[in-house]
């Protein structure tokens, strides 16, 4: 980079608002730098298949989930945490940017990070780069999730001490065991929020006879959702269709049932949380042992997984606070101090960022 291009950018970074945005398969949260988080929406989209244009994005999409006319699609642009369509998520990247510049003056484009998850390919992260950067980013970063999280998490990413982290989001869970801004083991799952939503779909289909949609799986997980027994069993009713009839009907489910659901899920994480720890050299492990492992991400509100977790493998296992938004705070600590995380980025060849547009 030349000196005049860089004193432009200089320049332009003392004017632009730079954003920092968790592009989550479930949600979609956005933090502007010097304001803090600024948007929390679903990262769903309401399309008109006649003509193309968007209906809907967010909320407003989402309470029209199950519920459109013929012509009226709802979409999710993230599938695994990865964009499954690029001009969906362009539009609704546009669209959340819009909506941030009704708020926050905005006098150039922004610098734009984005959480992604670990072992994505490179096809997908130029993907992400290319979204944002057609939806008005000037440049873009990109940081793998559970980094964000650990930072968000005030975890010591950047000492010579081994750090452990749970993401549990909507689309994956990530595991990775940091030290030295730098990921010494990780694994990326295809086992998370949504996921555990399709299982509780199916039980409810295959015990009861009964089909209900995603929308209302996923109340009855955040109602019932748990890993142990409680004193009292809860319960809810749900409605759908009858598999047998074809007409309404509502049964009533309770919490062992959305456990019986997920449990086959949460073997999963378990069994790849030991692997992980299999992998990690010995120093590393010490510390992981000595100061435990931290969860985060919606799955770690899932009562008593903490516990669970702390069972199987031997360590002590810690919920960090507000665990929903720790990958959007990592990333907000990041926009706001790029020259000091300048090691924790990634390029699309999966290397260390080079040289920063200051």
């Amino acid at each position: 980079m030349s000196a005049l291009s860089k004193h432009i950018n200089n320049l332009l970074g003392l004017v632009s608002t730079d954003l920092a945005i968790d592009l989550g398969t479930a949600n979609t949260l956005v933090y502007v730098k010097g304001k803090g988080i600024v948007l929390n929406e679903p990262t769903i989209v309401a399309i008109n298949k006649k003509t193309g244009q968007l209906v809907a994005v967010g909320n407003d999409a989402k309470v029209m989930q199950g519920r459109t006319p013929t012509h009226i699609e709802v979409v999710r642009p993230l599938v695994d945490g990865v964009i499954s369509d690029f001009e969906v998520t362009e539009e609704m990247l546009g669209y959340l940017i819009g909506k941030v510049r009704s708020t926050v003056r905005m006098l150039v484009a922004p610098r734009m990070l984005i959480a992604v998850p670990t072992g994505i390919t490179n096809v997908e992260m130029r993907a992400a780069r290319d979204a944002a950067k057609n939806a008005g980013a000037r440049d873009v970063f990109l940081v793998e999730e559970p980094m964000a999280a650990a930072i968000g998490a005030k975890l010591p990413v950047g000492k010579a001490v081994g750090n452990m982290i749970i993401d549990i989001g909507g689309g994956t869970t990530d595991i990775a065991v940091i030290s030295l801004n730098g990921i010494v083991v990780s694994k990326n799952l295809r086992t998370a929020g949504d996921h555990l939503n399709a299982s509780i779909v199916s039980y409810i289909r295959d015990q009861f006879k009964v089909h209900v949609g995603e929308k209302t799986a996923e109340d009855a997980k955040i109602a019932l959702a748990a890993v142990t027994q409680s004193d009292g069993v809860k319960d809810m009713v749900v409605r759908g269709r009858d598999v047998m009839s074809g007409l309404p009907r509502e049964v009533v489910i309770t919490e062992n049932d959305v456990r019986d659901a997920i449990a086959g899920h949460l073997d999963t994480i378990v069994e790849s949380c030991r692997v992980v720890l299999e992998q990690t050299p010995p120093e590393v492990l010490a510390d992981v042992m000595q100061r435990g492992i931290y969860l985060s991400g919606g799955g770690a509100l899932i009562p008593g997984l903490a516990g669970v977790l702390e069972e199987a493998l031997q360590v002590s296992v810690v919920v960090v606070p507000d665990p929903l938004r720790a990958v959007v705070r990592g990333a907000g600590i990041i926009i706001e101090n790029l020259d000091q995380y300048e090691e924790v980025l990634i390029d699309n060849e999966g290397e260390l960022s080079p040289q920063l547009l200051q």
